[in-house]
């Protein structure tokens, strides 16, 4: 038996049930060989050659099919582990390396933010690197594949390298209001007094849609304007429930719309390449305030610091739907302001026109769309947490569930 049939027999095992015939492929993987553990071609060897090769290939048919790297290492590292994912980012350079054509720079990107580039080693260079034995690094090798092999279609929000048309997508940008507002919002992180980075991302939120409208006015009267395009947020365990609908808040502050897809791990949020900046920025900001405020509040709860999940879901619902009202209270401002200064009669159609055009791309990515709910259990973790998003006491009830959109 070959290095790829064997690669194959392994691979269908582990997506099995059998657990004692994966164990029997994965031995005959070990020593390259079929049932003598005599090799074909350099057994070992061509076994890691053949495996390598066989990650590209995977990856490849991904692509197409809507995945980026940032999300096929999230998925990696989420089901199967650290380690995996790290094996899953030398995949990735290999597979760059293989790409016959020019390739994006916000792929090129994504790449060096997995730190996915060629080391120069052989291809038993990650074992080492990890310092693990050899069936170790097999299965781990073998279960990458069966993942990869078993991922469905997701959105296409960019067009992958080799691809044309298709999606547009978000950037790197050097706006200077962006390189503010992550000065503010590094401010908010690292303060230790809750109304001072309330404050602080207030200010962020300002200066956001000052530049959201800004930028739509110069884009209506461009030749080849800016249209929507999309990014995933991950939405990792534990509360992920929380952590989408933090994303929901934000996106919806900032003239985007969220989806949830719970079983994959991430959010999808569309909107036009400026607005999709900021909701990257600030939730990634608020993230980390409702944790550390959240951390704060187990302290000060009655009973001390014990932890229940009750209680953090509650605190982090209430957190994320109460900046979620600060947001959008600010970004009304500004557009009450801009419409005074511009006129109604030439902002108003302009940010309908883009409001309908993410509606329609949400609608041609996502017409299965439902709304699910999520459910607070913890009167006293809800309460601390609007507090701790609202120092300020900003006005409105809170309610005890929240639709959040979300996949079929």
């Amino acid at each position: 038996m070959d290095a790829d049939a064997l690669i194959t027999a392994a691979v269908a095992a582990v997506r099995g049930t059998d657990v004692r015939d994966t164990e029997r492929k994965l031995d005959l993987l070990v020593v390259g060989g079929g049932p003598a553990g005599v090799g074909d071609d350099g057994g070992p060897a061509a076994v890691d050659a053949a495996l390598r090769g066989r990650l590209v290939a995977a990856l490849a048919r991904l692509w197409p099919r809507g995945w980026q790297p940032t999300d096929v290492a999230r998925i990696v590292t989420r089901r199967l582990g650290a380690r995996p994912g790290r094996l899953l980012a030398d995949a990735l350079a290999a597979d760059r390396a293989a790409q016959p054509g020019p390739v994006p720079q916000w792929w090129d990107d994504q790449l060096a933010g997995l730190d996915a580039r060629l080391r120069g080693d052989d291809d038993a260079g990650w074992a080492s690197r990890e310092g693990v034995d050899r069936i170790t690094a097999l299965r781990d090798a073998v279960e990458v594949l069966a993942l990869l092999a078993g991922l469905p279609p997701v959105a296409v929000l960019r067009p992958p390298p080799g691809g044309s048309g298709g999606a547009t997508g978000s950037g790197p940008s050097g706006s200077r209001v962006l390189d503010r507002v992550r000065a503010l919002l590094a401010k908010a992180e690292s303060t230790t007094f809750p109304a001072e980075a309330e404050a602080f991302t207030g200010k962020a939120q300002e200066l956001i849609a000052r530049h959201s409208l800004e930028r739509a006015l110069v884009e209506a009267g461009a030749a080849h304007p800016d249209r929507p395009g999309g990014i995933r947020i991950g939405t990792d365990a534990p509360y992920a429930g929380a952590k989408a609908l933090l994303v929901q808040e934000v996106a919806a502050a900032n003239r985007c719309e969220s989806v949830w897809s719970d079983d994959l791990g991430f959010a999808t949020v569309l909107g036009f390449p400026a607005d999709l900046a900021a909701v990257e920025l600030l939730h990634t900001s608020l993230l980390v305030q409702a944790t550390a405020a959240m951390l704060r509040g187990r302290r000060e709860r009655r009973g001390g610091g014990r932890r229940t999940r009750a209680y953090d879901e509650a605190f982090l619902h209430a957190f994320a739907q109460r900046v979620g009202e600060r947001l959008r209270a600010a970004t009304e401002e500004a557009n009450r302001q801009a419409t005074e200064a511009a006129g109604p009669d030439r902002l108003l159609p302009v940010l309908a026109a883009r409001s309908a055009a993410v509606h329609e791309r949400m609608d041609a990515l996502f017409p299965g769309v439902t709304r699910a709910r999520l459910t607070v259990r913890d009167a006293e973790g809800w309460q601390s947490g609007t507090s701790a998003a609202d120092r300020a006491s900003l006005a409105g009830d809170a309610p005890a569930n929240r639709p959040l959109p979300g996949r079929r």
